[in-house]
């Protein structure tokens, strides 16, 4: 059955597996990072907790088998970290083709078992696309074999559903997408901005509408083109790669642009990837017949589950980065369906005055990855993942107390928590935790060139509200 084989793609799937290693690979560095701060035995929002209120089926994880303890779920971790290393350096090519099924499965399992449970702070489109990928990923095979071709069709059409769901949710969504101008505010106002982010804002306005125009052609217009034969499928691809290389110098957003640059890999063609890797196996075996039976039934399962984001997709109320299934395979995707006006940010301060008054001291905590001080210039995180910075602007845009980890954030900086202030930048009072805390909400905005010059500044703020105030830790 040649048609299930697609000999001219084992260079792009080569490319493929290592980038998703790679990814993967950061992905469960932050895990082992940041997870016991957040959502630890003392986290912020506890996973023994929410294993207790969720049942298995509902959100299928390993600590549901095994119980939750955080030493349980660095040893996951730390698994996933040698796994995906071995895949990033292409250890499992080395063993018998079907080697990297297993290997690809376990990662994908272990990395569901820590989506699962993480609630709000793993609640990101990319989180499912990741978890989507690496399932599809298992199925390519390795070594001097054959690549499937249905695996190669199903991981374009994963990635049309990223491209076309991220545009139509645009045009339905924000007016400003519609008349060209939410980049006029986006730059700025996304949720955290890299060193790049003021000169792109600062780029004149026509610019702006040209870069509108091809997020338009690059999302709605594009995708079509990675089901055109050879070589339309390169160039479709080609043109992905270059738009989400524009993303990944415009901001931070995590593992996402990355991720999408992989799966635009599968769209290209060994005689184009030849240019950049001259090298491949002289011959090529055949799949066995049990694998072809394998890609058969796995194709299958994904057209009956495509069902319904082919739904999502002509509705005209699409979900935005939704899970259809427990076990995020075959989702709806998209991004920035809205675009805010204006920045505002939650700037969290303490005081060792137990009784503070008008002339105390407050010493403002900074965070590694969102703004904080206007003289800090924006850093470069991607394709790394602050979850927590990224939640602090989403708590911005939120009425005070609307987010259930603010609190416990709150307390555990009056308790002087070193796991919690190891996800900071800067702690203010490294000799004892401060008496009060408070938070306060302020209106930001990039600095003018002039301001620039200046000030040397890259923001200039100014405060609008109490976002939560003085709090003791008895209170």
């Amino acid at each position: 059955m040649d048609w299930l084989q697609a000999p001219d793609q084992w260079l792009a799937r080569f490319l493929f597996q290592r980038l998703l290693g790679a990814i993967y690979l950061v992905a469960f560095l932050v895990t082992v990072n940041q997870f016991p701060a957040l959502l630890g035995e003392r986290g912020l929002l506890p996973a023994p907790d929410f294993l207790r209120r969720v049942r298995f089926r509902w959100a299928p994880s390993l600590f549901h088998l095994i119980g939750y303890s955080d030493r349980r779920l660095l040893a996951v971790g730390w698994t996933g970290v040698i796994l995906a290393g071995a895949t990033a350096i292409g250890l499992t090519e080395l063993g018998p083709p079907w080697l990297g099924l297993p290997v690809w499965l376990v990662l994908w399992a272990l990395y569901l078992s820590v989506v699962n449970v993480g609630q709000t702070f793993y609640a990101f489109g990319w989180e499912s696309l990741l978890l989507e990928a690496g399932f599809l990923a298992a199925f390519l095979g390795s070594g001097p074999t054959v690549p499937p071709a249905p695996v190669i069709w199903l991981l374009r059409w994963l990635l049309f559903r990223v491209e076309f769901g991220a545009g139509l949710i645009k045009m339905r969504g924000d007016r400003c997408w519609r008349d060209l101008t939410c980049l006029d505010y986006h730059h700025e106002t996304q949720p955290m901005p890299n060193p790049l982010s003021w000169y792109f804002h600062h780029l004149p306005r026509p610019l702006h509408r040209v870069e509108a125009v091809g997020n338009h052609f690059a999302q709605l217009v594009v995708p079509f083109g990675l089901f055109a034969p050879q070589p339309v499928a390169t160039v479709a691809g080609a043109v992905i790669v270059l738009t989400q290389g524009w993303l990944v110098l415009s901001g931070n957003f995590s593992w996402l642009n990355l991720l999408t640059i992989a799966l635009a890999v599968t769209a290209f063609d060994d005689a184009a990837l030849g240019h950049l890797l001259p090298f491949r196996p002289s011959a090529l075996a055949p799949l066995p017949l049990w694998w072809q039976g394998t890609v058969a039934a796995l194709t299958l399962l994904v057209a009956v589950l495509s069902w319904w984001p082919i739904r999502n997709l002509l509705s005209r109320h699409q979900l935005m980065n939704y899970s259809f299934n427990p076990l995020h395979l075959v989702n709806a995707y998209g991004a920035f369906g809205s675009v805010t006006r204006e920045r505002f940010e939650i700037v969290i301060e303490g005081t060792a005055s137990a009784e503070p008054g008008p002339s105390a001291e407050w010493r403002e905590y900074e965070f590694k990855g969102k703004p904080g001080d206007p003289r800090r210039r924006p850093p470069q995180v991607a394709p790394y993942h602050l979850r927590l910075d990224w939640l602090m602007w989403f708590a911005a845009l939120s009425p005070p107390r609307a987010e259930p980890w603010l609190v416990p954030l709150m307390a555990r900086l009056l308790t002087g928590d070193r796991a919690t202030l190891k996800l900071l930048r800067r702690n203010p009072f490294p000799d004892a935790p401060p008496a009060v805390v408070r938070a306060r909400r302020f209106r930001y905005r990039f600095t003018t060139w002039a301001e620039r010059r200046e000030t040397g500044a890259w923001w200039v703020r100014w405060p609008v509200a109490v976002h939560l105030p003085p709090m003791r830790l008895e209170e």
